[in-house]
């Protein structure tokens, strides 16, 4: 069994409820257990900034799929939800991404891990390090001392 990490986004259709479902429908993948969720976090858009906040959180899991084929059956939660990928950084129902995978290190078509830009974003760090306080990101270090290096950006935990 492999511990993983999935971040989870949504800032259309009520976002914490698709948030909530997500983390169910995480936890019912075929050989693969919820262990931990995060809270829900409010975060503002990157990128494109003309559109809603987000809702964000991670999930600790146990599974037996590869990497490869987790990722897989995340983006076959995202088209369930209706996620449409018009351009980058776009609005969207759900973003489920690998964010770790072990301590796999790994850069291929569609996956690279740990995912790239966890790092640099606060709205992955602080829900990550509320489940794994003591996380080491391969290659980048202790996400708490990334998180440091994110101060400048708004985030806000919601009530449960």
């Amino acid at each position: 069994m492999a511990v993983a990490f999935v971040g989870l986004g949504s800032n259309q259709a009520q976002p914490q409820h698709q948030l909530q479902q997500a983390f169910a429908q995480i936890d019912q993948l075929p050989h693969t257990r919820l262990l931990a969720r995060s809270s829900l976090y409010s975060s503002a858009p990157i990128g494109y900034l003309d559109q809603p906040d987000f809702v964000n959180a991670v999930a600790k899991i146990e599974t037996t799929l590869a990497p490869h084929d987790l990722l897989n059956a995340l983006l076959d939660i995202e088209h369930q939800h209706g996620r449409e990928r018009t351009f980058r950084n776009a609005p969207r129902t759900l973003d489920l991404d690998v964010l770790l995978y072990d301590d796999v290190q790994l850069h291929e078509h569609g996956l690279t891990l740990p995912h790239p830009q966890m790092h640099l974003r606060a709205f992955v760090l602080q829900p990550l390090l509320e489940i794994e306080p003591d996380c080491m990101i391969p290659q980048v270090g202790r996400a708490s001392d990334a998180l440091e290096n994110c101060q400048g950006q708004r985030l806000e935990k919601l009530a449960m």
